[in-house]
């Protein structure tokens, strides 16, 4: 078992459960009272019914969580799932996770969900960038919320040491966060961190990861599933994925960079120069791309193969098609059909391996399921505006999960999106 997320509630438990799903864990939600399963996923949420109770209550229902999940063995992350608007017993639930833990484990606290628009800037939570304290959630009857700081809210409820560091020392870089990370957890046992964006949590995670002592996360979700996937490294462990993009444009190029840094993958370029000819050295290319792949194939879970090359120049495919006695599109289609055979060859000699593929521009697509021999996409869902998710029908690669998208479609995290949406839909099926 490699995650257990305790949390107050069961649409959080729900919520945090989904994204860490979209990670490529198998993931269940388990109702207050009843019992943890004994096989068969990767990460639990437990939802402890906690939030409205007392604080001795709440501690006794963590530390019965917590019990009930060791008879899978012990995790390797825990995490406290917390409320986007921290309501509920916060530090009396974390210091019964850390008991848990040892006394030698730390809790980093990264309450930011920039998807909900709460983010933390000087400590304090800002819900769309108004103050907690101003927000509606603050006159809670039950509840009620008197400042927006985080560290104030958790340290009202433990005598646990804590601190906070703030966003300037994210905003410096992964080195300044590591030493700043060092120093507060020689003193302190609960640590809040400031994020605005995705990208800050990323970084945080990244950091976070590499933590000596034992890391209790607590966070409404995105922290949970960023450090989970950066510490188990999975991607999913056992399955493969084929990445095919074909598309020039410069949307496809932002996407690629953005997918590359965050998924630290290298692609393998087949050259758009040695496709586009009748001669030899289009075959030579096509085996040179897929000896290269199936050397990655041992290392990766998701196989990167694009023409796209960063400051590459587009091909003037008019002197090249005079040169040659043919036409531009015959060319361009030599291309396509290039990477095509390229797709069939590595994922046809590994078909065992490969849960799924991703394809990038119409042409690829359709060269793909001309090679293949495929009849077709069996369509199953809508990944994001424009992007299909289905499976072929026929041919060799018959009931192959595939994700497909238009080189123009989508911000410069559609491919990461896609991509975390074909692991998460194909993981265990």
């Amino acid at each position: 078992m490699d995650v257990v997320v305790v949390c107050d509630d069961l649409t959080g438990a729900n919520a945090t459960g989904v994204k860490l799903s979209k990670k490529g864990f198998k993931t269940a939600t388990v109702i207050h009272g009843l019992p943890v399963p004994e096989t068969g996923y990767d990460a639990f949420c437990l939802d402890t019914d906690s939030r409205y109770v007392t604080e001795s209550q709440a501690r006794s229902r963590v530390t019965s969580a917590l019990e009930d999940s060791e008879k899978n063995g012990r995790a390797s992350i825990y995490s406290k799932r917390v409320d986007s608007t921290l309501r509920g017993n916060i530090g009396s639930e974390i210091e019964a996770m850390l008991d848990f833990l040892g006394e030698d484990a730390i809790a980093v606290v990264v309450s930011s969900f920039p998807e909900s628009g709460r983010t933390t800037i000087g400590g304090y939570l800002l819900v769309e960038d108004i103050p907690l304290q101003e927000t509606d959630v603050a006159k809670d009857p039950v509840s009620p919320l008197t400042t927006s700081k985080v560290e104030e809210i958790v340290a009202k409820q433990t005598k646990l040491p804590i601190t906070t560091i703030g966003l300037s020392t994210v905003l410096d870089g992964k080195e300044k966060l590591r030493n700043a990370l060092e120093e507060a957890a020689s003193s302190n046992r609960i640590i809040c961190i400031d994020a605005v964006t995705d990208e800050h949590i990323d970084l945080i995670a990244e950091v976070v990861k590499d933590t000596p002592q034992p890391v209790l996360s607590v966070d409404p979700g995105p922290f949970t599933a960023a450090y989970a996937s950066k510490k188990m490294n999975q991607a999913k462990k056992d399955n493969k994925y084929l990445v095919t993009i074909g598309s020039v444009t410069s949307q496809t190029g932002l996407q690629l960079d953005y997918f590359i840094q965050k998924s630290n993958i290298t692609p393998i370029y087949a050259k758009p120069e040695r496709l586009a000819t009748f001669t030899d050295k289009w075959q030579e290319e096509v085996d040179r791309v897929v000896s290269e792949a199936e050397g990655s194939i041992a290392k990766s879970n998701i196989i990167l193969i694009t023409t796209y090359h960063p400051g590459q120049e587009r091909l003037d495919l008019s002197s090249i098609a005079e040169q040659e006695g043919t036409t531009e599109e015959g060319l361009a289609k030599r291309i396509t059909d290039g990477l095509a055979s390229i797709s069939r060859r590595v994922m046809e000699g590994h078909k065992d391996d490969f849960k799924g593929c991703y394809l990038s521009g119409g042409d690829v697509t359709a060269s793909v399921c001309s090679i293949t021999r495929a009849h077709g996409i069996e369509l199953e869902d809508e990944v994001i505006p424009l992007a299909a998710f289905g499976k072929f029908i026929g041919g060799y690669l018959d009931g192959m999960k595939v994700v497909t998208k238009g080189g123009m479609i989508g911000d410069k995290k559609a491919l990461q999106t896609c991509i975390n949406y074909l692991i998460s839909t194909t993981t265990n099926s």
